[in-house]
């Protein structure tokens, strides 16, 4: 027998599946029964004689700080938790990994399964007779794992917890470290087992009776198990969609998560036999949105029958409702005419005569942002100096050649547009829209699509048609450099406030340098 050390619970995800709980709080701070599944694992552990427990945290880390003081557990970070998967978590535990359990936050055990002394290295699991999204295995005689599988009609499921003796440890921490390319690194651990069975010290399959452990995987799945849900939404979001729809919590149904935006994060859900989206705002967007003004915008759109997918908004906090689109593609940067709908929605837009107060103004709302940046880390901005002092000289080039301002979106790259099977165009998220240069709407079109100049002077010249002059393409090329530079310095805050960028950061930064030559 093996004499159980430690005990890691990974809580580090964002569990971006359980909308809408996830946007308020992470998922181990879910009440199951009136307890919170993390507190509840914890204190099964604590009832084992398992004491050295250590907590890998990264989505809204500072929810679980009462849990150091409360049970004396240790907390550790994990700052690449939105970057990567959870072997990441684990590598940042790897000092507690030796004859540990490894559970995570999300398991929920109606009996406790947690003991001072194991056996051998295992994963829990349950026999179905269906198919299930979760692994399966194929076990020996002596119930050692010797194949695990997606897609199976039936069999032996992996579900809750593990146990690592300290020889599985440190060779899964062998092969993980060496995984230099990032084969693993959007992976959950369960693959990287999979794939080095074979190499790996017996690891085996330990079976619980039917209804023992839990997963909650979805807001539904919680819902059902636990029925309070219904009553009593503990969701500021739900009670948002309420306050709207004037309907209770068991009418809110169906709720998908669509991918995360730049900005913001967002998901579907069903009222009265129809789909909406709701959009959550994102961690610091209110430093450089000013939502009163999304407001005002949203209404000028749907009265110019831009966008008529807005319902509502709330200019305090940002969360918005929306129609659902269900059928429409986005336009594709290699098609003219797609280029051709886009650009005739835009002048459409441009010359409707509507104004604003507000607006978008590429240049020195940069420079604001780049205060707030050199707030948080003073010298960030050091690399980008030279990039920065070249757009700014050929900004200084447009002040005053005759361009007017006009209402403007300011967001234009392909995924806020929608292609209707009808022919038809809606242009959607009007956060930055307001009373600017149109040069950002075209020019931010051409910095997403990535053209070369010849492609850009092509659109430029369709936008402009007989208005087109040698001076006017000039203009839109430098807002060009303009807008990419702006889009990059906010890519930079947004990071700062622990957003994902990807790549389009290093795009806008491309760009910026390609445009201001």
């Amino acid at each position: 027998m093996v004499i159980v050390r430690h005990a890691v619970i990974l809580a580090a995800g964002a569990a971006t599946r359980f909308v809408p709980l996830s946007l308020e709080q992470p998922k181990g701070l879910f009440e199951v029964g009136g307890q919170r599944l993390v507190d509840r694992q914890i204190e099964q552990l604590l009832q084992a004689g398992i004491t050295d427990i250590t907590v890998v945290l990264g989505y809204k880390k500072e929810m679980f700080a009462y849990l150091s003081e409360k049970y004396g557990v240790r907390l550790i970070d994990n700052p690449a938790y939105n970057t990567e998967n959870n072997i990441r978590s684990l590598l940042c535990a790897r000092d507690y990994l030796e004859d540990a359990y490894i559970c995570s936050c999300d398991d929920y055990f109606k009996v406790n399964p947690f003991r001072a002394e194991e056996e051998h290295s295992f994963y829990a699991g349950e026999h179905v007779d269906y198919a299930s999204k979760e692994m399966f295995v194929l076990t020996d005689s002596q119930g050692r794992i010797t194949r695990m599988e997606k897609g199976l009609q039936g069999g032996d499921i992996l579900l809750g917890h593990s146990f690592w003796t300290a020889a599985f440890a440190r060779k899964f921490v062998s092969i993980a470290l060496s995984d230099t390319e990032g084969k693993y690194s959007q992976s959950y651990w369960e693959w990287l087992v999979r794939d080095y069975l074979p190499v790996l010290p017996p690891f085996y399959f330990k079976a619980y009776p039917a209804g023992t452990v839990y997963e909650f995987d979805y807001f539904e799945e919680l819902r059902e198990f636990d029925s309070d849900y219904m009553a009593n939404s503990r969701s500021r979001i739900l009670d948002n969609i309420k306050s709207v729809f004037g309907c209770g919590n068991a009418d809110i149904t169906d709720f998908r998560k669509i991918s995360e935006g730049l900005t913001n994060t967002s998901f579907i859900f069903r009222v009265g036999g129809k789909d909406y989206i709701y959009r959550h705002p994102g961690e610091g967007t209110e430093k450089i949105i000013d939502r009163s003004h999304e407001k005002a915008s949203l209404e000028k759109a749907r009265d110019l029958g831009i966008d008529p997918t807005f319902i509502h908004i709330d200019s305090r906090e940002g969360w918005k409702i929306s129609s659902y689109v269900p059928s429409f593609r986005e336009p594709e940067y290699s098609s003219e005419q797609d280029t051709r709908k886009v650009l005739e929605v835009l002048r459409r837009l441009h010359s409707s005569g509507e104004t604003a107060t507000w607006g978008l103004r590429p240049w020195e709302d940069s420079l604001e942002i780049e205060k707030m940046l050199e707030k948080k880390a003073p010298g960030c901005f050091a690399p980008y100096l030279e990039l920065k002092e070249r757009i700014g000289r050929m900004y200084a080039q447009t002040l005053g050649d005759g361009v007017g301002k006009c209402f403007c979106h300011g967001d234009t790259y392909r995924h806020n547009w929608m292609l209707l099977p009808d022919g038809g165009v809606i242009l959607i998220d009007w956060e930055y829209a307001g009373f600017s240069d149109p040069g950002i709407d075209v020019g931010y079109y051409i910095v997403d699509a990535m053209y070369d100049k010849s492609r850009a002077k092509a659109v430029i010249r369709e936008y402009l048609r007989e208005d087109w002059t040698p001076a006017l393409e000039k203009h839109y090329l430098i807002y060009t450099a303009l807008i990419a530079w702006y889009w990059f310095v906010w890519a930079l805050y947004r990071e700062s406030c622990g957003a994902a960028m990807g790549e389009s950061l290093g795009n806008w930064l491309e760009m910026a340098k390609y445009y201001s030559k």
